[in-house]
């Protein structure tokens, strides 16, 4: 797919740009254990896979969360040697070679990102998982100190910095709660900013229930924001943490990085069932309509790239790669695509009406087109007027096969009340009203990526 080029941020500060000037999309998939775990056959499966479903960023680790110290990857390495007192260290990336194993860690991840890029995938790339700064729960160790972090954030930085398809993600999902963690990632962002001549963009991934905005928003390395809305109940309303982000100042792009993963027991536990295909379009859509600058899907059993199904992991990442959600993720990034989304901007005004809960609401305009997004399918009323033109076009699109129906055409003027095809759970669909003079197709985009 050639070279990529480097993502910047918008001149509005609202969205990813190219190096050209063109629009970019962050449609992303969690695979955190990608790099610790897969050989490169299966590498090579899953990128190959995530690009034909229309994803545009992977977000991954280099030193990850499940044992990621101890447990070699599938080809025997581990990424860090252990110092004089017996403890794994991050100045210290195990780079040995010999006639039986010349392929480090190191150099798996670069294969990684490479054949990543081959696919015209981004790496949204985490140094480390949070529980090498801070434990909580987990395997750790913590090994990570002020020091160190910028060592490692320098060297690695420095490695990479020819890689055009990197996104430096910080954090990994923990609070930053004393003083020392947040000496820590400032460290690690200033390695990196001085490894690699401050070429790409960096963020922090958040603990559940929260945004990097919430310790960092203002530090200068942090270029765009990311939530993770978490795993704890149906109907998470994330637009509500998206909306906030977008309001703070200074002006930031912001992502939901981590919503409800399909197939994940909700709130944690298996008796409560499990979210599906409508809980991750319903989050997905709420996202972006509220002004996000892309989305994050996830699967319970691609994260953690599963081989042995349980209880709680119900089935392998080979099985998950193909899951109805995942492959849905597209119908949004080919509806976004379809109209210049670089002026998109949520607008709640043109909901006259709104619902709660389960049937919120949410609505988006740019100059000349909107759209809006009702969750089960319930009945809209519309203030028209929003968008340019006398009348306009308007259109069901259904968020579940990509297909749109025309309406037909309407003033643009006054209330206007839009009953969609079918209503119930999984009965989700987005009004899209189009100035009736602008020339847009028909949105129907199951062949668009």
């Amino acid at each position: 797919m050639g070279s990529l080029q480097r993502l910047r941020i918008s001149s509005n500060k609202r969205f990813f740009i190219k190096e050209d000037n063109t629009p970019f999309f962050w449609l992303g998939d969690t695979a955190w254990e990608l790099i610790h775990k897969l050989s490169r056959d299966e590498v090579d499966l899953y990128l190959e896979n995530r690009a034909k479903n229309g994803f545009t960023v992977i977000q991954t680790v280099a030193l990850a969360e499940l044992d990621g110290l101890r447990v070699n990857n599938a080809y025997g390495r581990k990424p860090l040697l252990k110092n004089s007192v017996g403890e794994y260290d991050p100045t210290m990336p195990d780079l040995e070679v010999n006639e039986s194993n010349n392929y480090t860690y190191w150099d798996h991840l670069e294969y990684v990102i490479d054949k990543a890029s081959d696919f015209g995938l981004y790496i949204a790339l985490l140094p480390t998982w949070g529980d090498k700064f801070h434990l909580c729960w987990g395997k750790g160790p913590e090994i990570f100190n002020s020091e160190n972090a910028k060592v490692y954030g320098n060297w690695l930085a420095n490695r990479l910095k020819d890689k055009k398809n990197i996104v430096w993600v910080l954090g990994g999902d923990r609070q930053l709660i004393t003083a020392e963690h947040f000496h820590i990632i400032n460290e690690m962002a200033k390695g990196i900013k001085i490894g690699e001549s401050e070429e790409h963009l960096i963020t922090m991934h958040p603990a559940g229930s929260f945004s990097s905005a919430y310790h960092v928003h203002k530090e200068d390395w942090l270029d765009f924001n990311m939530i993770q809305s978490g795993h704890d109940r149906l109907n998470n309303e994330n637009y509500k943490k998206v909306s906030e982000d977008y309001n703070r100042n200074p002006i930031k792009p912001v992502i939901d990085a981590e919503p409800r993963y399909e197939d994940h027991p909700i709130n944690f536990n298996t008796v409560n069932g499990f979210f599906d295909d409508y809980d991750v379009r319903q989050a997905a859509f709420w996202a972006v309509l509220s002004g996000a600058c892309g989305h994050t899907y996830g699967h319970h059993s691609i994260w953690s790239m599963c081989t042995e199904p349980m209880e709680y992991t119900i089935m392998t990442w080979k099985e998950g790669i193909n899951r109805p959600g995942g492959k849905q993720m597209k119908y949004l990034r080919g509806l976004i695509e379809s109209r210049p989304f670089l002026e998109l901007i949520p607008d709640q005004d043109l909901v006259v009406q709104n619902y709660t809960g389960a049937n919120f609401i949410t609505a988006a305009n740019g100059k000349d087109y909107a759209f809006l997004y009702s969750p089960n399918g319930l009945k809209l009323h519309v203030n028209m007027g929003r968008i340019s033109g006398e009348n306009v076009k308007a259109y069901w699109y259904n968020p579940r096969n990509g297909e749109s129906i025309y309406i037909g055409e309407k003033r643009n003027d006054g209330i206007e009340i839009f009953m969609p095809p079918s209503s119930g759970r999984n009965n989700d669909w987005i009004l899209v009203l189009d100035d009736a003079k602008s020339g847009y197709t028909t949105p129907n985009f199951n062949s668009i990526i």
